[in-house]
């Protein structure tokens, strides 16, 4: 059976385009319209049915909380130093984030490499969900992401749980230009035999 073809969800897939976090402002999705979003992102491909992955949806006191964190823990690490007003602004600036938690689930069947692909997958899902639905996103992770004292200072995460994105969310105050993409021919192998 071949499905039927979808033209205009080609072209958005063929011209989207992330919206860096620094350009998004309030208002950010309500709970209402967050919803559809993160079902579509846990629609994504989860190798068993183990969903690997969860979401802590960040707002208000939580986002200063963790701005500080940064500061805190960054400035105790002299390779973070330069780096630090910028991380530390992402959360200070930002309306809402959606962490997406990669959460293995133990299994003889599906490795881990396996989910936490799955987890990466489900923060693109998000981004593309909510462009779709009018809203600016951005995927990002940074030191954060992996880092076991601010993961569990910060969100609680257990010890063999990271953060797989950071999905910033929000209004779009500019739209940003396209930039070069890669060239198709340099990056795929056409194998017949």
């Amino acid at each position: 059976m071949h499905l039927e073809p979808r033209p205009q969800v080609m072209d958005f897939l063929l011209t989207r385009r992330s919206r860096p976090s620094k350009t998004l402002t309030a208002p950010a999705p309500s709970h209402d319209a967050l919803r559809p979003i993160l079902e579509a992102a846990a629609r994504t491909p989860d190798h068993g049915k183990l969903e690997p992955w969860r979401f802590i949806v960040l707002e208000g006191d939580a986002l200063t909380r963790l701005a500080d964190l940064t500061r805190t823990l960054g400035a105790a690490r002299a390779e973070l130093v330069e780096k630090l007003d910028k991380v530390v602004h992402a959360f200070a600036s930002a309306t809402q984030i959606v962490a997406v938690v990669a959460s293995p689930t133990p299994s003889d069947k599906v490795p881990q490499i396996e989910q936490h692909l799955s987890a990466g997958a489900v923060c693109l899902a998000m981004v593309n969900a909510a462009l779709a639905s009018g809203w600016g996103a951005n995927w990002l992770t940074g030191w954060m992401a992996m880092d076991a004292e601010w993961l569990q200072a910060g969100l609680s995460l257990k010890q063999d749980e990271f953060v797989a994105g950071f999905i910033h969310l929000g209004t779009e105050t500019s739209a940003p230009p396209d930039r070069p993409r890669p060239d198709l021919s340099a990056i795929t192998q056409w194998v017949a035999e």
